[in-house]
């Protein structure tokens, strides 16, 4: 070989090595999550008529380690009204989704945000996918931050990170409060009325953090809001005697009560239906197989009327008739079951018989992903640029998910900060068809987190027509987006009123 073609064949050897090192380098640069960045734009919107500008900054702020450098970043999408001068006076809510391993898109996109998801008026999707203003959103009288945990949307664990320093009851609180406590300083928003809303899991993430960062970082809510929320731990009473009212809700949407309750409103039969339930259903079935014959046969009479259900299948249940039964029963002559966290859809299966179902994912999920996914990840990576090849985790690999400390009762926690704090408040929101978190074991637990009946004041219930997402239902967004409006002007105490018993 000569000299000149070794040469030429060396130089083509080394561009070609140093091409293949340089787009690796591009390639995972592009796949790493930055610690610490954002972008920032500027919009507005109008809200009850007003229009309303805002400045919307998406990006990541670090979970730092003992040794001060990142273990995790938090992707995060906050909203700003930026026509106030004094922040001070200015509510900032944090807004966390369930799972609990769901991102915030649930309720960033479907419910209080400046831009709503475009689906049809009670929640089914629709192309193409697309998002619209939200004339219902809160940032007339908040600023908005959506928070995705690690592990969730582009959040994600770096350098030496571990995931049992995040996953679980615990160490979901401690590090959030952290982030959260940051997040204030770099904002300038500690003097701000502070606000957490949590949806299903993260009843438990944010009656935990109003504990938290009370206790720990000197942070004192105005307001907790729960939509949808798990029970906290909290003693309840008997889980098959509340799901009756849930139950006869459902069953008086499909049409399958008789037709003196069908005639009725809603909330007319629920009130006798819950009273029934407390104060005749549950003796009842705590007596177990010791109950009489007679009253065991009138008790399977009245879940009949009440239910939709045939008496005998009932009875086979001995009166406690399963979630997943009902759901597979009501619309069974019809070839229909019914969705999970919203019994309004309807779904089919592989087969009409028992009390399984076919696939894993409920009618409504699937409703919900179809409609949900692409309009976040277009939002995000076109409308707001930010540019990553990361996959945005709708429902991310958070588990394992310790629950041995779960017992601990993240409940107790946020009746502890209530007690502490004359000024908090908190709003409980749910959906009459939610079979997946019932709305009346919401309503028990509820009862249940101020036993000495001192703080009920402080205590607001909001029912809906609709599911576990009720704002996917525009009726619904726009009586729980005015709800959620009056409950952070009412939490916030006038000038000068201290804080005191």
């Amino acid at each position: 070989m000569s000299n000149k073609t070794s040469k030429f064949l060396y130089q083509t050897i080394f561009h070609l090595l140093l091409f293949i090192v340089c787009a690796t380098s591009v390639h995972a640069q592009k796949n790493k999550l930055p610690a610490d960045t954002s972008l920032v734009a500027f919009n507005e919107v109008t809200v009850n008529g007003k229009r309303i500008p805002y400045q919307v900054t998406v990006g990541t702020q670090p979970v730092y380690g003992e040794d001060g450098e990142p273990d995790a970043a938090l992707f995060f999408t906050y909203y700003k009204r930026n026509d106030v001068d004094q922040v001070e006076n200015r509510p900032i809510a944090f807004s966390f989704n369930g799972g609990p391993g769901a991102a915030s898109l649930w309720m960033h996109l479907g419910y209080t945000s400046p831009k709503r998801l475009e689906i049809s008026d009670e929640g089914y999707p629709i192309q193409p996918y697309g998002i619209v203003d939200n004339p219902y959103s809160i940032i007339d009288v908040a600023d908005i931050v959506y928070v995705d945990p690690v592990n969730t949307g582009f959040s994600r664990i770096l350098n030496d990170g571990k995931r049992e320093d995040f996953f679980g009851v615990y160490q979901d609180i401690n590090y959030l409060a952290n982030w959260i406590d940051n997040f204030l300083s770099r904002q300038g928003r500690w003097r701000s009325p502070k606000y957490l809303i949590g949806e299903s899991y993260s009843a438990t993430r944010v009656a935990g953090l109003s504990g938290e960062l009370q206790d720990k970082h000197g942070i004192y809510l105005n307001g907790v809001v729960i939509v949808s929320g798990t029970k906290m731990e909290l003693p309840i009473a008997s889980n098959e005697v509340l799901l009756l009212p849930n139950y006869a809700a459902v069953a008086w949407y499909h049409n399958k009560l008789p037709e003196d309750l069908q005639k009725k409103n809603l909330t007319e039969i629920l009130s006798e239906v819950e009273k029934y339930a407390i104060d005749e259903y549950l003796p009842a079935v705590e007596r177990g197989g010791f109950i009489d014959e007679d009253q065991k046969q009138e008790v399977a009479e009245k879940l009949a009327r009440y239910t939709g259900l045939k008496k005998e299948f009932i009875l086979d249940y001995n009166l406690t008739v399963p979630t997943n039964a009902f759901r597979k029963e009501l619309l069974r002559d019809e070839g229909y079951f019914l969705g999970f966290s919203d019994a309004r859809y309807k779904g089919i299966d592989k087969m009409d018989a028992g009390d399984t179902f076919t696939g894993s994912t409920p009618p409504e999920s699937a409703a919900w992903d179809n409609a949900f996914t692409p309009a976040i990840n277009s939002y995000l990576r076109n409308d707001l640029n930010f540019k990553t090849d990361l996959q945005y985790h709708v429902s991310g690999p958070v588990f394992p998910w310790p629950w041995d400390r779960f017992t601990d009762g993240t409940g107790a926690k946020l009746r502890n900060a209530m007690m502490q704090n004359p000024n908090l408040e908190v709003l409980f929101q749910a959906g009459y068809y939610d079979m997946l978190v019932n709305y009346f074991r919401q309503k028990n637990g509820m009862w249940k987190l101020d036993p000495s009946g001192k703080m009920k004041d402080r205590l607001h219930f909001k029912v809906y027509e609709s599911g576990h997402m009720m704002y996917v239902r525009e009726e619904d967004l726009v009586k729980s987006t005015n709800d959620l409006r009056e409950f952070i002007l009412r939490s916030i105490p006038k000038q000068g009123e201290p804080a005191k018993y």
